[in-house]
């Protein structure tokens, strides 16, 4: 069970996961071994499930994002769900209730990029593309 002080722990973590447990620690007023404590206790429990590096896609390369959802063809649901989520270009892969069954989030090189990955996707599928202009920070 977390508490407001382990809420708090998450809130900075997920802000900058690469923060010391020392200046975690000074930013809610604990040791850093009681905030060592706190954060293992809740990898252990599955509460922090790991850790990710976010990267700026565009200076390496990757200068176009979009969200494609994908409407399965009958009998093709279960094959598109095991393998979209291989390709390399898809960052995130959902599989969500609507008119459509999946949701993904892509980054590739270019517009030819995107006409090569939607070409490998609609084997699966009616497609639909939204490009993402810009990320809306929170």
């Amino acid at each position: 069970m977390v508490d407001t002080v382990d809420l708090k722990l998450i809130e900075l973590l997920k802000k900058n996961s690469r923060l010391s447990f020392a200046d975690l620690g000074r930013q809610i007023n604990l040791s850093p071994s009681s905030v060592r404590e706190r954060v293992q206790k809740m990898e252990d429990e599955g509460i922090i499930e790991g850790y990710i590096t976010k990267i700026n896609n565009k200076k390496i390369g990757l200068d176009l994002e979009a969200f494609i959802l994908i409407k399965a063809f009958p009998g093709k649901l279960q094959y598109a769900i095991k393998t979209v989520s291989k390709y390399p270009e898809v960052v995130q892969a959902h599989r969500i209730t609507g008119n459509q069954n999946i949701h993904l989030k892509i980054v590739v090189e270019n517009q030819v990029g995107l006409q090569k990955l939607l070409d490998k996707l609609m084997q699966f599928g009616d497609t639909n593309t939204f490009l993402i202009l810009s990320e809306i920070e929170n």
